[in-house]
């Protein structure tokens, strides 16, 4: 019996195009914190991505049957180093891929990723955020956001509880203190 559901499913098909193409991607947000953490359920997936110009007419191309895409977003996510989403076109659910910016904060949790099992029957691997690298990435999105997110806050804690006695600590210290969180 195959056990991926369609968030995984979906999270598979955009990494292994990915990986196809040679960009260097690691999965983040909700769907990370939650592997490393508590599960909680996710209405995305986050992807941060080290995608180039040249990347795009491969990824229209290998994605299109299956998700709408634009590349005059991909065009400007990648020249503004921000985002763009992907959207299932069955399902509409919504793969959003961030562009890795300039800091060497975003160019360490590219560095740390990790191969990570996401599903069984068959096993299915991905590059997942650290569990140290979701945690700084969270309270960055969560001082970002007015320090308010129940949900950014909750996931913290989560990967803090379930990763216990396993954190870099000192790589946690320096990057929070870097990063002003």
């Amino acid at each position: 019996m195959n056990n991926i559901n369609e968030t995984t499913r979906l999270t598979l098909l955009v990494a292994r195009v990915l990986e196809k193409l040679g960009i260097i991607y690691a999965v983040g947000g909700s769907f990370a914190s939650s592997l490393h953490g508590v599960m909680r359920s996710t209405l995305d997936v986050d992807i941060v991505a080290d995608m180039k110009l040249e990347h795009i007419p491969s990824l229209v191309s290998a994605l299109s049957s299956e998700f709408y895409t634009n590349d005059e977003m991909m065009r400007d996510a990648i020249n503004r180093r921000s985002s763009f989403n992907l959207i299932h076109f069955e399902t509409a659910f919504k793969v959003d891929i961030f562009i890795r910016k300039l800091r060497v904060f975003d160019q360490m949790q590219l560095e740390r990723r990790r191969i990570t099992l996401i599903a069984s029957d068959p096993e299915e691997r991905v590059f997942i955020i650290s569990p140290e690298d979701i945690i700084l990435a969270k309270l960055d999105w969560y001082r970002m956001g007015g320090e308010v997110s129940e949900r950014q806050w909750r996931d913290i804690l989560g990967v803090l509880k379930i990763r216990a006695g396993e954190l870099d600590m000192a790589y946690l210290q320096k990057w929070a203190s870097e990063l002003k969180v």
